[in-house]
């Protein structure tokens, strides 16, 4: 099946100081070397700043908007439903993600993948798991965020037999028709892990690409906090088997 369109699906509460600076960043992103048109889709779930009217300065970027405010995962569900492209990318708002990391995800994508992660932690790509797990905080990035980030790789493996080294990547991949039967059911963050153990369970692998990372804190805008940790155990093993 050719690739022809990149939906990148872009989930958005209360952004303004970075969605257009990161609007700005993909709408750069080249990807003239896979051929391939882009079509740019921002969620925004009710902000109550100026997230919407920034958007709406980006003539080829399409807005929906959300009401009442209904979770992440719901935002991410109804950019899924909109996209028309061949693959989808899911991307955060903010600038912690660098866009320009596609181009390797794509290739791993074209290079016959049907899922592809983009990896915080894979800082060491062609050494051993323990090596990339001892290695792969960042410098900005807490250890309680870094250390349940890590922890949900064991719960996925528990799971679904599969470790990823990064299961609440905002950099997520797929061919459309491996994202878009599956029955999401989820609207907050556990949407993520909602989808990986989905994908895994009907037989595909997810190819894992190293990206760069830019974590920003809670006085930044960080949303995800501790009981999302707990909902993620949840909700890996509510669909370990799809």
């Amino acid at each position: 099946m050719g690739i022809n369109k990149l939906s990148v699906i872009i989930p958005a509460y209360n952004e303004e100081q970075f969605i257009g600076a990161l609007l700005e960043k993909v709408l750069a992103v080249d990807l003239s070397q896979f051929n391939l048109d882009k079509e740019i889709i921002v969620i925004d779930d009710c902000s109550k700043d100026r997230t919407a009217e920034i958007v709406q300065q980006f003539p080829d970027v399409k807005l929906i908007s959300q009401r009442p405010n209904q979770g992440k995962g719901a935002a991410v569900r109804a950019g899924i439903a909109e996209a028309t492209g061949d693959c989808l990318i899911i991307q955060d708002a903010d600038l912690e993600y660098d866009p320009n990391d596609y181009v390797p995800m794509l290739q791993a994508l074209f290079d016959g993948a049907g899922a592809v992660y983009g990896s915080r932690y894979l800082k060491h790509p062609t050494r051993g798991k323990l090596v990339n797990l001892l290695t792969g905080k960042h410098d900005r990035q807490s250890w309680p965020a870094y250390l349940g980030g890590q922890s949900l790789s064991f719960a996925s493996l528990l799971c679904t037999g599969n470790y990823l080294s990064d299961t609440v990547t905002a950099l997520k991949l797929f061919r459309r028709e491996i994202i878009k039967p599956l029955e999401l059911r989820t609207s907050g963050f556990e949407l993520d892990h909602e989808i990986s153990a989905k994908v895994l369970a009907q037989g595909c692998q997810i190819k894992e690409v190293p990206i760069r990372y830019f974590p920003r804190s809670k006085e930044e805008g960080k949303k995800i906090g501790a009981r999302d940790w707990f909902v993620a155990l949840k909700t890996f093993y509510r669909f370990r088997n799809g």
